[in-house]
């Protein structure tokens, strides 16, 4: 992961701990707020075309929306019954397990396809669009094996934002089960964040392409821009909590526009948005519109600074 980035997400995060205990309501909140855009974004990665307010209304209510399929229903609710577990995992200290993997797994695709539910492939596929062709499904039980191996002697042994990336990169490439490997990758991934501390990293439905071209990416042997695309996802999380936990600094991290932050350096709005889109300043996508904060502007001029 680049070292700017890593280094970004790791004094947000000191930052983050200096403020624990955190404000229960605003703790409460916020998990609520994560949970709806964490499985809207999940969900429509995949196809999933319920909308961010119907996946609240779905997830909170049961009312089915007219035009939308059983199935996609069910993913909604399933995704955050999947988190459920995970925030269980990490209230037991439960260590991660091939189990806990096959749990996700089961509730993801509960009452979709029940004989798929938490078990591995027995069938070889392919993925489509990916540059990548998953191992034969008889080498999958091998290759779990050894994944859970590798997690437990690394979990203490490497950073965490370079271990999350890592899990789901590892996770994606086995591509264990029949269907649902991308949402049980980033369930697993955030398990990881969750258990150590951090926000989860919510890998948002605009940058769905720019998602799959940096694994693809991966898999040629260029890892630096899959590696940094989950870094900016985590450090995105840690900004909205460090935003909500600190109203004395509201104005530093609130998200402005990229016409809003020029009044803050003296870089034009396409300058900015060009900084943006190659990842040299902390921004989020908002409805198509890039979005950045005073703090992001502030540091990245230090930084040309130094």
């Amino acid at each position: 992961m680049n070292e700017k980035i890593l280094r970004s997400i790791e004094g947000k995060k000191r930052e983050l701990d200096r403020n624990r205990p955190l404000n229960p309501s605003i703790i409460r909140k916020l998990e609520e707020e994560f949970t709806i855009a964490w499985t809207y974004n999940s969900n429509a990665i995949e196809g999933n075309t319920l909308t961010l307010q119907e996946t609240e209304i779905v997830i909170n209510t049961g009312i089915t929306i007219g035009g939308k399929t059983v199935n996609e229903h069910f993913e909604a609710i399933n995704h955050k019954k999947g988190i459920d577990y995970l925030k269980l995992v990490v209230e037991k200290k439960e260590k991660i397990t091939e189990q806990t993997i096959r749990n996700l797994h089961s509730l993801i695709l509960k009452s979709i396809d029940d004989t798929e539910a938490g078990n591995y492939r027995k069938q070889n596929v392919r993925i489509v669009g990916a540059n990548h062709l998953p191992p034969q499904s008889i080498k999958i039980p091998r290759l779990m094996s050894e994944f859970i191996e590798w997690l437990n002697e690394n979990e203490y042994n490497k950073n965490i934002p370079e271990l999350a990336a890592d899990i789901h990169y590892k996770l994606v490439m086995i591509h264990p089960f029949i269907d649902g490997n991308g949402r049980v990758s980033r369930l697993l991934m955030n398990l990881l964040l969750i258990k150590h501390g951090y926000p989860p990293a919510i890998i948002l439905k605009v940058d769905r392409r720019r998602y799959y071209r940096v694994l693809n990416e991966a898999n040629l042997g260029r890892l630096e821009p899959y590696n940094d695309f989950i870094g900016r996802s985590i450090e995105r999380s840690l900004i909205i909590y460090l935003n909500s936990i600190e109203p004395d600094q509201a104005e530093n991290r609130m998200f402005i526009n990229l016409m809003e932050a020029t009044k803050y350096c003296d870089y034009s709005q396409e300058y900015l948005s060009l900084l943006a889109r190659k990842g040299r300043i902390a921004a989020v996508k908002i409805n198509k519109n890039w979005m950045t904060t005073r703090e992001a502007i502030e540091e990245y001029i230090k930084t040309k600074e130094r």
